[in-house]
Protein backbone atom coordinates (compact mmCIF):
# COMPACT_ATOMS: atom_id res chain seq x y z
CA UNK A 1 0.00 0.00 0.00
CA UNK A 2 1.23 3.82 -0.88
CA UNK A 3 -0.51 6.37 1.05
CA UNK A 4 -0.18 9.78 -1.12
CA UNK A 5 -0.52 13.17 1.35
CA UNK A 6 -2.08 15.96 0.51
CA UNK A 7 0.31 19.15 -0.16
CA UNK A 8 1.56 20.77 2.88
CA UNK A 9 3.87 23.56 3.70
CA UNK A 10 5.56 23.58 6.78
CA UNK A 11 5.22 27.27 8.53
CA UNK A 12 8.92 28.38 9.49
CA UNK A 13 7.33 28.61 13.80
CA UNK A 14 6.35 25.44 13.13
CA UNK A 15 9.67 24.28 11.98
CA UNK A 16 11.18 26.48 14.89
CA UNK A 17 9.01 25.33 17.66
CA UNK A 18 9.47 21.76 16.66
CA UNK A 19 13.09 21.86 16.16
CA UNK A 20 13.45 23.71 19.89
CA UNK A 21 11.61 20.94 21.66
CA UNK A 22 13.33 18.43 19.83
CA UNK A 23 16.71 19.55 20.60
CA UNK A 24 15.78 20.21 24.48
CA UNK A 25 14.41 16.52 24.32
CA UNK A 26 17.44 14.90 22.85
CA UNK A 27 20.28 17.10 25.44
CA UNK A 28 18.29 17.68 28.63
CA UNK A 29 21.01 16.69 30.37
CA UNK A 30 22.84 20.62 29.44
CA UNK A 31 20.26 21.34 32.45
CA UNK A 32 22.00 18.94 34.68
CA UNK A 33 25.16 21.02 33.77
CA UNK A 34 23.58 24.39 34.60
CA UNK A 35 22.60 22.75 38.05
CA UNK A 36 26.16 21.42 38.85
CA UNK A 37 27.62 24.81 38.19
CA UNK A 38 24.84 26.08 40.47
CA UNK A 39 25.95 23.36 43.31
CA UNK A 40 29.79 25.60 43.12
CA UNK A 41 27.11 27.45 45.58
CA UNK A 42 28.66 25.69 48.31
CA UNK A 43 32.02 25.33 47.94
CA UNK A 44 32.35 29.18 47.71
CA UNK A 45 28.99 30.94 48.53
CA UNK A 46 28.11 34.08 45.50
CA UNK A 47 25.31 34.57 43.99
CA UNK A 48 27.65 34.66 40.67
CA UNK A 49 26.83 30.79 40.30
CA UNK A 50 23.48 30.86 40.10
CA UNK A 51 23.97 34.02 37.34
CA UNK A 52 26.81 32.43 36.02
CA UNK A 53 25.12 29.31 35.14
CA UNK A 54 21.52 30.95 33.99
CA UNK A 55 23.31 33.03 31.51
CA UNK A 56 25.02 29.97 30.08
CA UNK A 57 21.95 28.30 29.76
CA UNK A 58 20.12 31.24 27.97
CA UNK A 59 22.60 30.91 25.77
CA UNK A 60 22.55 27.80 24.94
CA UNK A 61 19.45 28.03 24.24
CA UNK A 62 19.90 30.99 22.48
CA UNK A 63 22.43 29.39 20.03
CA UNK A 64 19.82 26.70 19.13
CA UNK A 65 17.21 29.32 18.20
CA UNK A 66 19.39 31.04 16.00
CA UNK A 67 20.46 27.70 14.16
CA UNK A 68 17.01 26.49 13.77
CA UNK A 69 16.01 30.37 12.50
CA UNK A 70 18.79 30.56 10.16
CA UNK A 71 17.87 27.39 8.72
CA UNK A 72 14.40 29.05 7.25
CA UNK A 73 16.53 31.79 5.74
CA UNK A 74 19.39 29.37 3.97
CA UNK A 75 18.86 29.01 0.29
CA UNK A 76 19.92 25.29 0.47
CA UNK A 77 16.76 24.58 2.92
CA UNK A 78 13.98 26.34 1.13
CA UNK A 79 13.03 23.18 -0.42
CA UNK A 80 11.82 22.05 3.14
CA UNK A 81 9.49 25.03 3.43
CA UNK A 82 7.82 24.67 0.27
CA UNK A 83 4.27 22.97 -0.84
CA UNK A 84 5.62 19.36 -0.81
CA UNK A 85 3.60 16.13 -0.92
CA UNK A 86 4.37 13.06 0.51
CA UNK A 87 4.59 8.99 -0.76
CA UNK A 88 4.51 6.95 2.11
CA UNK A 89 5.48 3.06 1.88
CA UNK A 90 6.92 0.09 3.97
CA UNK A 91 10.55 1.18 1.66
CA UNK A 92 10.82 4.57 2.08
CA UNK A 93 9.25 8.11 2.42
CA UNK A 94 9.29 9.38 -1.41
CA UNK A 95 9.25 13.77 -1.21
CA UNK A 96 7.48 14.95 -3.69
CA UNK A 97 7.58 18.92 -5.03
CA UNK A 98 5.62 17.76 -8.19
CA UNK A 99 4.72 14.81 -10.01
CA UNK A 100 8.06 14.69 -11.60
CA UNK A 101 10.27 15.67 -9.52
CA UNK A 102 11.29 13.98 -6.01
CA UNK A 103 13.39 12.87 -3.82
CA UNK A 104 13.14 9.61 -1.81
CA UNK A 105 14.35 8.69 2.10
CA UNK A 106 14.52 5.46 3.26
CA UNK A 107 13.49 4.92 7.02
CA UNK A 108 17.03 3.78 7.58
CA UNK A 109 17.63 7.28 7.27
CA UNK A 110 15.32 8.41 9.88
CA UNK A 111 16.71 8.30 13.47
CA UNK A 112 13.47 8.17 15.45
CA UNK A 113 9.56 9.31 15.48
CA UNK A 114 7.26 10.80 17.26
CA UNK A 115 3.29 10.74 17.46
CA UNK A 116 1.46 13.85 18.35
CA UNK A 117 -1.55 15.11 19.11
CA UNK A 118 -2.16 15.80 15.38
CA UNK A 119 0.92 15.11 13.93
CA UNK A 120 3.81 12.41 13.31
CA UNK A 121 7.36 14.00 13.63
CA UNK A 122 10.24 12.08 11.49
CA UNK A 123 13.83 13.20 12.61
CA UNK A 124 16.49 12.43 10.50
CA UNK A 125 18.56 14.77 12.25
CA UNK A 126 19.12 17.70 14.63
CA UNK A 127 17.96 20.15 11.97
CA UNK A 128 16.42 18.11 9.45
CA UNK A 129 12.51 17.40 10.37
CA UNK A 130 9.51 15.66 8.44
CA UNK A 131 6.15 17.37 9.81
CA UNK A 132 3.19 15.44 8.59
CA UNK A 133 0.22 16.69 9.84
CA UNK A 134 -2.83 14.30 10.39
CA UNK A 135 -5.25 16.43 7.73
CA UNK A 136 -2.75 16.16 4.92
CA UNK A 137 -3.71 12.23 5.30
CA UNK A 138 -6.94 11.50 3.11
CA UNK A 139 -8.52 8.75 5.12
CA UNK A 140 -8.02 7.38 9.10
CA UNK A 141 -6.45 3.95 7.67
CA UNK A 142 -3.40 5.72 5.97
CA UNK A 143 -2.40 7.38 9.33
CA UNK A 144 -3.01 4.15 10.79
CA UNK A 145 -1.14 2.50 8.04
CA UNK A 146 1.75 5.07 8.70
CA UNK A 147 2.09 4.29 12.07
CA UNK A 148 2.31 0.85 12.16
CA UNK A 149 4.82 0.92 9.84
CA UNK A 150 6.86 3.47 11.73
CA UNK A 151 6.20 0.88 14.81
CA UNK A 152 7.75 -2.05 12.67
CA UNK A 153 10.25 0.22 11.93
CA UNK A 154 11.16 0.32 15.45
CA UNK A 155 10.75 4.18 15.00
CA UNK A 156 7.92 4.53 17.76
CA UNK A 157 7.31 2.38 20.79
CA UNK A 158 4.61 0.57 21.34
CA UNK A 159 2.46 1.44 24.39
CA UNK A 160 1.86 -1.82 26.72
Amino acid sequence: MIVKTKKYKLDNNTYIKLGMINILKQQWWVGLIALAICCGYFIIPSIWWFIGAGIALVLYVLFWLIQFAGVTQMEQTKILFERLSYEINSQQVLIKINTKQGMPMKWENIKRAEVGKNHFLLVVNKAQLIHLPFKIFNTENEKKFVETILKRKGLIKTKA
